[in-house]
């Protein structure tokens, strides 16, 4: 299993992402990591850290696509950009699946133009893990790639997102449910109504709709929304969950008691801390392109690249990309 990651994508490029690579080769030796950027600034990193295993390659890419470069023209101008050239490596099949932490559109267009999609797929969709309360999280899509959806393409995201929490997470019968603003069948906007029928027909276990003050309970295995709904939904989680932990730690401190009280609390606490955690989630993929691609967070940790890698070789396992094809091309013919 060849995984590519984009070295110099993120915030914290190339420094943790080298690191993060590195501690993922000598976990599992049944991967080679190819580290795509500039060679002059990840060879270094690498030898500070004891030596490149034999698992670990360099591909050199002179080119860097920032935080802020429009997305299409970054793309098609900066044809030595690493992101540009670990995916051009899947597109060759020179690499099995690519990660990166950079510009989130950027990867969109990498992921369409230079890898391209799954035959039957009209739009990939972005799916990271939601947080929830029984500690199994879930898998919601899309929460950016696309602002806008049909019926048909909520459809294609339940499909993709079940068969991902199926062979990557293992769960048998992934419950798929259907944001919406009731429970009730024919709650919502003509887009949820008209998607509702079709989840209904579709070979998923579906739930029916889910209200967002009941995600993080986690009602369902898969989440289906369109970018747009989906996005103000995840802000609105990270927003909150930030909150609550500045509030916690400002009224833990406020004395000496609160202070007692909170380290008798801090195993709790820190469970609960870890559970609202990206680097543990690893990366978001974007599902509906023809080889595996993953989107880590900007900030990410070296703990984070290496989850994602962890992501990234369980999928390949499972031939993941190819179960999407075939269901979907299987769901075509019907």
């Amino acid at each position: 299993m060849r995984i590519a990651i984009d070295a110099m994508g993120g915030d914290n490029a190339p420094d943790v992402v080298v690191t993060g690579a590195l501690e993922a080769a000598k976990e599992w030796g049944d991967i080679t990591v190819i580290l795509v950027g500039d060679a002059s600034k990840i060879e270094p990193l690498i030898n500070k850290a004891g030596g490149k295993p034999q698992n670990v390659e360099i591909r050199h890419a002179a080119e860097i696509i920032e935080a802020d470069d429009e997305p299409v023209k970054a793309v098609r101008r900066k044809k030595d950009a690493s992101m540009v050239v670990a995916g051009r490596m899947v597109h060759n099949r020179e690499a099995d699946a690519m990660i990166s932490a950079g510009n989130t559109g950027a990867l969109m267009t990498t992921g369409l133009l230079v890898v391209g999609r799954i035959k039957g797929i009209d739009r990939p969709a972005l799916a990271p893990m939601i947080p929830s309360m029984d500690g199994k999280g879930m898998l919601a899509l899309d929460l950016g790639a696309n602002m806008d959806a049909t019926a048909e393409q909520l459809l294609q995201y339940a499909i993709m997102g079940s068969i991902y929490r199926n062979k990557v997470d293992g769960i048998a019968k992934p419950r798929v449910g259907l944001l919406n603003v009731g429970t009730e069948a024919m709650k919502g906007n003509e887009l949820t109504k008209a998607a509702y029928p079709l989840l209904e027909q579709a070979p998923i276990h579906f739930i029916g709709n889910v209200e967002s003050r009941d995600v993080l309970r986690g009602p369902c295995d898969v989440l289906v929304c369109d970018g747009f709904a989906g996005n103000i939904m995840l802000k609105s989680v990270e927003g909150a969950a930030s909150v609550i932990f500045s509030t916690l730690k400002t009224e833990f401190l406020r004395n000496f008691a609160t202070k007692l009280a909170a380290l008798v609390l801090k195993p709790g606490l820190n469970r609960f801390r870890r559970s609202f955690d990206y680097t543990e989630h690893g990366a978001a993929p974007l599902l509906g392109i023809n080889g595996l691609l993953l989107k880590s967070h900007g900030s990410s940790n070296a703990t984070a690249i290496k989850n994602a890698v962890r992501q990234a070789r369980i999928a390949l396992q499972n031939d993941l990309v190819t179960s999407i094809s075939t269901e979907i091309s299987n769901g075509s013919e019907l």
